[in-house]
């Protein structure tokens, strides 16, 4: 088996392939011609078979030189390319993030970040996918995604996470609803109030968060619907079936037959967290981390 021919007298060919003319490639790569000439009697020893013909008046490909040039012009095409591309991952440039989020992040801390981050790494592959909380925790485990926007607070040895927001809570009523004339509205103003609510599969954690705010309070939700989407569930509010409760980040996108009001209580918080693995520190993960830290609203 023959020794494969090094890439500069590969580069080299291509070059002379291109201009048939050894005294203008030689000035353009900077070589004698003579240096110019063993370089390619070296890459065509190396191959068996020979690349140009040559007479005193002009230099012409051979069928094999033509061949030869066609494919490794698009191999070094690719190479200097797969270059480029390596620079730009070990730069933190390029790769791929893989960024879940819920849905309390869609419509403004992830949005917002990734608009900075496009900005900053425009060569970066985001891939986005909306996975709930608790998936969330699977995913970033398997390794399936690398960040995540999840319900807070979360804490586990293995993850990092940082709290990005603490939004108050709202109920969100129909119009002309009794509740909407009272001066402010507490928890206590929700019992026995019938409540709507995302279903346990949709909702699972932010659920469990409102139970347990609730329960500290001695109140037990009057859950008597459940909707698999927010679409539904704002229908049914305005529709005059109940009431629900939301982050402050969702009451801009309830529509104008829904009310809101701040439930005043300094616990009943909705808080969003960023997590990533502790073991993974890629260079794509660490840029989105510090976007979204400035971004981050601690609390509003």
């Amino acid at each position: 088996m023959k020794n494969l021919p090094g890439i500069e007298n590969v580069q080299t060919f291509l070059a002379l392939a291109q201009d048939l003319n050894f005294r203008r490639t030689a000035e353009r790569l900077n070589l004698d011609q003579s240096a110019l000439s063993r370089r390619i009697q070296k890459l065509e020893h190396s191959l068996g078979f020979r690349l140009l013909d040559r007479t005193t008046r002009e230099v012409s490909l051979t069928q094999a030189g033509q061949q030869f040039y066609r494919d490794n012009s698009e191999l070094l095409r690719g190479y200097n390319e797969s270059i480029e591309a390596a620079r730009r991952v070990a730069e933190g440039k390029s790769g791929l993030l893989r960024v879940a989020y819920m849905a309390f992040a869609a419509t403004e801390l992830m949005p917002s970040a990734m608009l900075r981050f496009r900005q900053a790494h425009p060569h970066i592959d985001v891939r986005l996918e909306y996975i709930r909380t608790q998936g969330q925790k699977i995913a970033l485990a398997n390794g399936d995604v690398d960040i995540g926007y999840m319900i807070g607070p979360f804490e586990h040895p293995d993850f990092h996470a940082l709290q990005l927001s603490s939004e108050p809570l709202y109920i969100a009523t129909p119009r002309s609803h009794p509740l909407l004339l009272r001066p402010k509205i507490v928890p206590a103003d929700l019992v026995d109030q019938p409540v709507i609510l995302g279903n346990m599969r949709e909702w699972e954690e932010y659920r469990w968060r409102l139970n347990d705010m609730f329960s500290t309070e001695g109140i037990a939700l009057n859950v008597t619907l459940e909707a698999s989407n927010t679409l539904a569930l704002n229908g049914l509010v305005a529709a005059g079936l109940g009431v629900t409760i939301y982050p402050e980040s969702l009451i801009g996108f309830l529509g104008r037959n829904i009310e809101v009001r701040q439930i005043m209580h300094p616990s009943f918080r909705s808080k969003t967290a960023l997590v990533w693995k502790r073991s993974n520190r890629s260079p794509q993960v660490q840029a989105f981390v510090q976007l979204a830290k400035q971004l981050g609203t601690g609390a509003r």
